[in-house]
């Protein structure tokens, strides 16, 4: 069973940045496509950041591009989401997912391994 575990959220300044992390355990990390998603209170969950098994591929909603790089360090079964110029509206709960399937899309229920996310607060 693949467990996926969020770290890094905190509150920050509007203009901030933050680097969320997701460490894998369980399966076989370097298989899967990885994404972020996340979702801010009394919205439902959307599509932040996507990235291929080899890292060589990403894909990014609109509302970030510019401003969130996804990366990942297969050797340490881990994702990254680096997020720069950070606005009130980034306020969610940020959720780290895995596809095995390693589809790099915006489909949330193509995900089949979640997280238990970590919350992002931005202050204006």
């Amino acid at each position: 069973q693949v467990q996926l575990v969020e770290s890094g959220g905190g509150l920050v300044q509007a203009g901030g940045s933050l680097r969320l992390a997701c460490a894998a355990s369980g399966g076989a990390f370097s298989s899967y496509a990885m994404a972020w998603f996340r979702q801010a209170p009394g919205k439902e969950r959307e599509f932040v950041a996507a990235i291929s098994r080899s890292g060589m591929s990403t894909l990014y909603a609109d509302s970030v591009k510019g401003r969130c790089t996804i990366s990942r360090d297969n050797a340490k079964n881990t994702v990254y989401l680096q997020m720069n110029s950070l606005k009130p509206e980034d306020t969610a709960v940020y959720y780290c997912a895995a596809d095995v399937q390693a589809w790099v899309i915006r489909t949330e229920s193509e995900y089949d391994y979640w997280g238990q996310g970590t919350q992002v607060t931005v202050s204006s």
